[in-house]
């Protein structure tokens, strides 16, 4: 039977850190290593306990999570990292992406929403691993496309509808979908920022999935000019 994955918990507050460590250890396969309240203290523990997961908050006394997952990548250490924040910037959602991390979740949310990505997660590491759960690293044996594919999808939060109109991608569809639903509502404009798109692009992809049930849209008025449309993923 594989191992449990280890868990070290980042956040300021000991309340909400304590929150987030009862719904890992509500999880089955997961269990805290250690909680940390400062990014410095985040990366001592992380080198100690050597965790396989990071439930790391962006807002720290010290350091920004943002380098604290900077760092984490820049000394080598591949541990999974999911962001669990009230930051909902557009900035912030684009730099956990770029920086590694495998999820971005938040706050506030129900155990239910941590747990399923906390079982994504698990899902990807689990394609990468040897017997027993153990990362491969020392034979580091060669992996077949199929794999592949099923480590880089399984830590999607939405799946994307299969078809799709003609001019767009599956792979940029889900980072369209992963951005609306980290940022809770999100406009074309934001979408396209975040991601490097034109904001034609990124109004096509919300609308198309706003036609097809997968996301909802709003009209927000303001002082002058047309209403801007929000789009937030279907519950």
């Amino acid at each position: 039977m594989s191992r449990s994955l280890r868990v070290l918990v980042v956040d300021d507050d000991f309340m909400v850190a304590r929150i987030h460590g009862r719904f890992v250890e509500r999880t089955d396969g997961f269990e805290v290593a250690g909680t940390a309240r400062t990014g410095a203290e985040a990366l001592e523990l992380a080198a100690a306990l050597q965790p396989d997961l990071v439930l790391l908050d962006v807002h720290l006394p010290d350091l920004s999570g943002l380098e604290v997952l900077e760092r984490l990548r820049g000394g080598g250490r591949d541990v999974a990292v999911v962001m669990v924040t009230a930051e909902r910037g557009a900035a912030a959602v684009r730099a956990a992406l770029h920086g590694g991390a495998m999820q971005y979740l938040v706050k506030p949310f129900e155990y239910d929403d941590l747990a399923d990505r906390l079982r994504r997660v698990a899902a990807t590491l689990a394609t990468l691993t040897g017997p027993g759960g153990d990362r491969a690293e020392e034979a580091d044996p060669e992996v077949d496309q199929a794999t592949i594919d099923r480590a880089f999808g399984a830590g999607r939060p939405v799946d994307v509808p299969a078809s799709l109109p003609k001019g767009l991608s599956p792979e940029t569809a889900d980072l369209v979908l992963d951005a609306a639903r980290a940022a809770g509502e999100i406009s074309a404009s934001e979408t396209a920022e975040a991601l490097g798109l034109s904001r034609v692009t990124a109004r096509r992809y919300l609308e198309h999935f706003v036609d097809t049930g997968t996301a909802e849209v709003r009209l927000r008025y303001g002082g002058t000019g047309r209403p801007e449309r929000r789009y937030r993923v279907a519950p």
